[in-house]
């Protein structure tokens, strides 16, 4: 019994050290990509003064950067919003964010759930932050 008791408490210990952190070459990488992708969202465009809402809001004009960042396409301009706290999977791919919002507006502090696509079951929820507008250079306000 006593074999078999250390027998259990290895393999534990076993799973529980497989489940360690992503490596450090592995996350570098995976920020650097990140990096790369709002560098290039944002290339030729000026950051203005935060905004509390997104003027208007469309599903379709959604650009997810990473589990924090989502960027707002809305004609030339682009909205950039670093989420309150982690929204947990949502740059997998196998997500949706699904906004409740009585207006075409999102606005910072606003809700989001996190739903699997492939279950329809919700699986998590985030906040929205401050919207930082990106304008191209040279145009207006």
């Amino acid at each position: 019994m006593r074999i078999l008791a250390l027998a259990l408490i290895a393999s534990a210990a076993s799973a529980i050290g497989s489940c360690t952190a992503v490596p450090p070459a592995q996350t570098a990488a995976i920020q650097a990509r990140e990096q790369a992708r709002l560098a290039q969202l944002t290339a030729g465009k000026i950051a203005g003064p935060t905004t509390d809402c997104l003027p208007t809001y469309r599903a379709n004009d959604m650009v997810v950067v990473n589990d924090n960042t989502i960027a707002f396409k809305q004609g030339r301009r682009l909205f950039v919003n670093n989420m309150q706290g982690s929204c947990y999977g949502l740059d997998r791919g196998t997500t949706a964010l699904v906004t409740r919002t009585p207006s075409t507006q999102l606005c910072r502090g606003d809700i989001a759930t996190l739903v699997d696509t492939s279950t329809r079951v919700a699986v998590g929820s985030c906040v929205f932050g401050d919207f930082v507008p990106y304008t191209p250079t040279g145009m207006r306000y």
